[in-house]
């Protein structure tokens, strides 16, 4: 080959060569080559008291499906340990056991605390007041979370709302209720406000006693009548084998809300993102909690009705409306001791008139 057509022929391929599409390298081995940083962690373990038996129906199970979320959510970054009531401490020995810092949470109902901060009782049902859906609605987004915390600041308590068992029922009792009268000298497990309105009415209130101690209490005489929940723990709790009447409306519980309890130099301790986590979880077993027992409800009530042929019986008219009246006296006698109590009452009733006024033309305007 002549030194022109080699010339040639090396000026040609060299183009050729140039025309050719860029190779690229694979996506997978730029990644093997670049290796991602590693960014240690270390799994942080909480432990959270509850109020419950371990494993109870919606009581029980709320506080270990809100601790599986936040294990899967934190990819394993944070456990929660539960321990149902007398594991750790006892059942309403909870908010002290966090206060402190015993443990991290605690999982239970804020009128219980009654003697602490009286105004923590809005934050779990008032007779007569919201549901399920309108404290929801309160709480996240009517203001009713900020003064929640303003009320358990002083106790190094941030608070989350943590379920709903919806309406409950009125209570077991081994008494006829025919009138007011009635209610003189009955002794009654009702804890909260509630149990100051019967106290008004010349019953006896006792709010110590945890759910697991009711059937005994019930069997023995020690008490007349009580409370827990509704069909969904009632029925397993066997409180219809100790008592024959099933009274409702649960006038004294429209909505009780249940709380989660976090103390407040842990939380501060989290990574941002993992406060995040705690915060969602809460918000999900929430909404959960009160969809478990509204089906629970349901079905547990047709069985006790059906099953055990329980009396299910509604208090006289005339007895609703003396508890209505005894409830607003007693709201206003206690907002005139605790001025924090009077500042949660006002935006209470404010927020409970404005829902009366619009479900007047939606809910209710159906019955």
């Amino acid at each position: 080959m002549s030194k022109v057509k080699q010339t040639c022929w090396l000026i040609g391929l060299t183009l050729l060569l140039g025309c050719q599409p860029e190779v690229q390298t694979p996506q997978a081995e730029v990644q093997s080559e670049v290796q991602s940083p590693v960014i240690p962690y270390q799994a942080i373990t909480w432990r959270l008291a509850t109020s419950w038996p371990k494993n109870l129906a919606g009581l029980g199970m709320a506080p270990e499906r809100f601790a599986q979320l936040v294990e899967q959510m934190s990819n394993g970054r944070l456990s929660i340990e539960v321990y149902g009531a007398g594991e750790l401490m006892p059942a309403l020995s909870v908010f002290d056991g966090v206060s402190k810092g015993t443990v991290q949470m605690g999982h239970s109902a804020a009128y219980y605390w009654k003697g602490k901060a009286p105004a923590a009782q809005f934050f779990s049902s008032i007779p007569f007041g919201l549901n399920a859906q309108q404290m929801n609605a309160w709480l996240h987004y009517g203001g009713g979370m900020a003064l929640w915390e303003e009320v358990y600041q002083p106790f190094g308590v941030l608070p989350l709302a943590g379920g709903n068992t919806g309406m409950q029922m009125g209570g077991w009792f081994n008494r006829v209720i025919h009138s007011a009268e009635d209610i003189k000298g009955l002794k009654m497990r009702l804890p909260g406000i509630g149990g100051e309105v019967l106290k008004r009415l010349g019953g006896i209130p006792v709010d110590e006693l945890a759910g697991r101690e009711l059937y005994g209490a019930l069997q023995t005489g020690a008490i007349d009548a009580a409370e827990w929940v509704g069909p969904y723990n009632d029925l397993p709790l066997g409180l219809n084998q100790v008592a024959k009447y099933y009274y409702y409306p649960g006038w004294h519980e429209p909505g009780s809300t249940m709380e989660f309890l976090i103390n407040k130099h842990a939380f501060a301790a989290l990574t941002p993102d993992l406060q995040a986590i705690v915060k969602v979880a809460a918000r999900a077993v929430n909404q959960d909690m009160l969809d478990d027992y509204t089906q629970g409800h349901i079905a547990a009530m047709d069985t006790l009705i059906t099953e055990h042929n329980v009396q299910v019986t509604p208090f006289p008219s005339e007895v609703i409306a003396a508890l209505k009246q005894a409830r607003d006296e007693v709201l206003t006698e206690e907002a005139a001791k605790d001025p924090l109590f009077n500042k949660v009452l006002q935006a209470y009733l404010a927020n409970e008139a404005a829902v009366k006024r619009y479900f007047h033309y939606t809910e209710d305007a159906l019955n």
